[in-house]
């Protein structure tokens, strides 16, 4: 194994700019890849973020470097922040080399990029959507590939952009060197390696779970339309610092941090949509303690620097038990310990028993606590405040207003008890909201269990005849509308919530039934909101697929 990056005899310019970086030793991913890279083989690396993949790649790239007209490396990235991130890294890697580096990404000008292209690039580093439509545009010519690598391919995968990846592979020369990077390697990229791979060498760096023992684990069985409702019971109890709270799509954490907001919860979303800028400006606010909570996906969280979260929230459990780990280890770092509660349905139960034997720990089975908890642990929190102020004895104007109400002939008891219901005031705003028991039989697969609260009172599934009323809400002061996609397009009612509260500003909770056939999906929102919600007709999405909303 190598021991230091001197013995990997890499050019003197690099060797130089890793030196000025500080790099001594490589990491096991360095160690396995960039020799393996060096010699032109393809190569698959299974590896977490935060191991130096970027490195592993990126140097031998950048060893092998020639001047030629078009670009000669080609990475592909699932979001504009791993695009930029990695073409700075290279940037850095290379800043005597003189190579050239792009990051192109969606929601920016095509022009500048195109410019760029035109003028002679060195390097590209891209998100699938974009390198695809600049491929289109004959703008971004790859003939000249040699190596291609594609970082955190399942998260490209999870992204739904496979498609465009073998599009993107099948444009590049078939004599290319291709490097994969993915922390699990699902069947379909497994597939894709297969295709477009030539014996590719392996390098599988094992996460180490037992660092996981610092985080305390548990789960609370809850159903799928209570976890809001559970969460802000937890926040009650819990003695949270600061918390990230795991969500699967980009629509579902702005949803669910509006209706934590409205709770009396300060939270915010952080996703791939957010700008460098608006990205920067939210985690300074958690980080300087203005903020207690961030709900991110998982490829918005990758890549983020936050030290001490106290906290770490699964709303739903990730579908691959892997990334479970990637998300709880965000807590009990730096010798702290730290807690990873996950809010699981009975549907999830079969995941959880995956997590389980793959960190070969148990997740403790917990109860949620009950209102009469709530109501004790607030008039506890109440108490001991009070008994600090009373310590501080800084209270002097206060004793004159007290002497004076005495004065008037008002009992001191009466007086206290008085000034202690004004301070509870604040508790009038946040209604402990119920949440239903679980009944879960054991004897019953996750796909024959109905939870008798789902919510039916929000979904009418489809394939069924209408119900009363047909296309038009039957309930006072909400509105029908009706949108062109459905079941064979993946729509599912959380997908809807989420898109609708997301890009209208509404709370999520305000959206009533929504019903899903094969081909179109209606949806009722309150009558007070349609302007809102019809203004932002050119917004909505679920997955690939646009729609805009009219009335049913």
């Amino acid at each position: 194994m190598t021991t230091d990056f001197s013995s990997l005899n890499l050019r003197e310019e690099i060797m130089q700019a890793i030196t000025e970086l500080g790099y001594a030793e490589p990491t096991p991913i360095q160690s396995g890849m960039i020799p393996l890279m060096l010699t032109g083989v393809d190569v698959v690396g299974q590896a977490q973020t935060g191991t130096g993949k970027t490195a592993a790649f990126a140097l031998p790239i950048l060893h092998n470097f020639k001047p030629q007209k078009n670009p000669q490396a080609l990475i592909l990235a699932p979001t504009r922040e791993l695009a930029l991130q990695v073409a700075d890294s290279i940037t850095e890697y290379g800043k005597h080399m003189r190579v050239r580096v792009l990051a192109v990404y969606g929601g920016q000008p095509y022009s500048p990029q195109i410019s760029a292209l035109r003028r002679g690039v060195d390097i590209v580093v891209g998100t699938p959507g974009r390198l695809g439509d600049l491929l289109e545009r004959d703008v971004l010519h790859l003939n000249e590939i040699k190596t291609v690598v594609l970082d955190e391919a399942d998260e490209m995968l999870n992204m739904g952009f496979m498609e465009d990846v073998e599009k993107i592979l099948a444009s590049t020369p078939s004599e290319r060197q291709t490097a994969l990077f993915s922390a699990t390697l699902p069947a379909r990229i497994r597939a894709l390696a297969a295709r477009f791979m030539r014996d590719p060498q392996t390098v599988n760096i094992k996460r180490a779970t037992l660092t996981l023992t610092s985080t305390e684990q548990r789960y609370y069985l809850v159903h799928e339309s209570d976890k809001t409702s559970a969460l802000t019971r937890l926040f009650e109890i819990e003695p949270i610092h600061s918390a990230l709270i795991f969500a699967r799509t980009r629509a579902e954490t702005a949803a669910l941090s509006n209706e934590l907001v409205v709770r009396g919860i300060p939270a915010e979303a952080i996703h791939g949509d957010l700008d460098q800028h608006a990205r920067e400006r939210v985690l300074g606010r958690f980080r300087t303690n203005q903020l207690k909570v961030l709900v991110a996906t998982d490829v918005a969280a990758r890549g983020l620097d936050i030290e001490d979260i106290s906290h770490v929230f699964n709303y739903h459990l990730p579908d691959d038990a892997e990334v479970y780990v990637h998300r709880i280890g965000r807590t009990g770092r730096a010798g702290k310990s730290g807690v990873a509660i996950t809010l699981l349905s009975p549907r999830e139960k079969r995941r959880m028993r995956e997590v389980e034997a793959l960190t070969k720990q148990v997740v403790t089975k917990m109860e949620l606590p009950t209102k009469e908890d709530i109501l004790k642990h607030r008039e506890g929190k109440l108490v001991e405040t009070l008994k600090v102020w009373l310590g501080r004895a800084r209270y002097k104007r206060e004793m004159e207003i007290v002497n004076q109400l005495v004065a008037e002939g008002f009992d001191p008891l009466i007086i206290a008890g008085a000034a202690l219901k004004m301070a509870r005031g604040d508790e009038k705003q946040r209604p402990i909201d119920e949440v239903g028991e679980v009944k879960f039989d054991r004897n019953k697969t996750e796909k024959q269990y109905k939870s008798k609260r789902e919510p039916r009172e929000r979904v009418e599934r489809g394939d069924r005849p209408n119900r009363r009323g047909g296309d038009t809400s039957h309930e006072d002061g909400m509105v029908r509308l009706r949108a062109k996609v459905g079941k064979v397009h993946g729509v599912r009612p959380n997908d809807v919530v989420g898109t609708i509260a997301y890009n209208a500003n509404i709370p999520g909770y305000t959206i009533g039934k929504i019903r899903i056939e094969p081909k179109v999906t209606f949806v009722d929102i309150p009558e007070e909101s349609l302007d809102k919600v019809l203004a932002k007709n050119d917004e909505y999405r679920i997955g690939k697929h646009k729609f805009s909303l009219e009335k049913a």
